[in-house]
């Protein structure tokens, strides 16, 4: 069993898309609901914040300083120097139910972030790739709650989670051209175990899935479906998680009190915090984008 150790008290309404940047040794994060980009330092317990200004799905560090963010609004980059978010493009400007929600880079560093429905039918959000270019490509469309995504350590398939199907479902992935082909489900999940959200991957090839509803975050052979192990998170609210440390051997998990009742954060006071585990396995680094 793992005992999640609280290293940020955050009280985040929604923590999400933790990234580890192995330059400045931080996990970026973000606030969603609370409109914030963070960094938070693990040697020093100190955690900077950027207000953005509106809802904000993921972001990922950029090989050439500052960062990529997936915002309400579309894609954007943030200068460090200037202070200045700079729109890329919004491609779903005329889907204003939606928002962006998780995102990560892949292994040659293009951006994938997808959106999510707040108002409007299932199947209207959909996933994209941002090219070096700055080029947007919808890569899966008939989507409703894009969440989780990662890359074998062969960088040969990408798993995806889209939350409502309770499904994690894997493509062939050409990392030359960044397109994915062959989709398959590969694991369903029962519904009495929550909704599958965040994920990432270990060196071994294993799955790690946080469980929004679920208090936990679970570890998953993808070429079979087998549960390995289970990490039992003190919040019922559990939203992604990611590999850190100087040695990649740390899963950070972010966790959020959105939707909690006042009797449920008596009971869980440290939600919307984020927790780190040794699991005893070290993970993938998460990619810098190289545009």
């Amino acid at each position: 069993m793992f005992e999640p150790e609280l290293v940020l008290d955050a009280k985040a309404a929604l923590a999400e898309g933790p990234s580890w940047n192995a330059k400045s040794q931080k996990l970026l994060w973000v606030d969603i609901n609370g409109h914030t980009v963070n960094a938070f330092d693990p040697e020093t317990g100190e955690n900077e914040s950027l207000d953005v200004g509106e809802k904000v799905g993921a972001v990922v560090p950029r090989e050439n300083g500052g960062l990529v963010l997936a915002m309400e609004s579309g894609f954007y980059t943030y200068s460090k120097e200037t202070k200045e978010l700079t729109p890329v493009e919004n491609p779903e400007a005329h889907l204003q139910g939606n928002r962006f929600n998780d995102g990560k880079c892949d292994p040659q560093g293009r951006f994938w972030a997808g959106t999510m429905v707040l108002e409007g039918e299932h199947g209207e959000a959909n996933l994209y790739r941002l090219d070096h270019d700055f080029k947007v490509n919808l890569m899966i469309s008939d989507v409703t709650v894009s969440n989780g995504l990662a890359w074998n350590p062969e960088k040969s398939k990408m798993y995806y989670i889209d939350t409502k199907t309770k499904k994690i479902r894997s493509y062939e992935f050409d990392g030359e051209t960044g397109s994915i082909d062959e989709e398959r489900t590969i694991i369903t999940i029962p519904e009495d175990m929550g909704s599958p959200d965040g994920m990432t991957i270990d060196e071994e090839g294993m799955l790690w899935i946080a469980f929004f509803h679920g208090g936990k975050v679970v570890r998953f052979n993808p070429d079979n479906g087998d549960r390995l192990s289970e990490v039992l998170m003190p919040a019922s609210n559990v939203t992604s998680c990611a590999f850190g440390g100087e040695n990649l051997d740390e899963l950070y998990i972010t966790t959020a009190r959105e939707g909690l009742t006042e009797e449920e954060l008596d009971r869980q006071p440290h939600a919307g915090g984020i927790f780190r585990i040794k699991p005893g396995v070290k993970g993938a680094p998460s990619y810098t984008f190289q545009g």
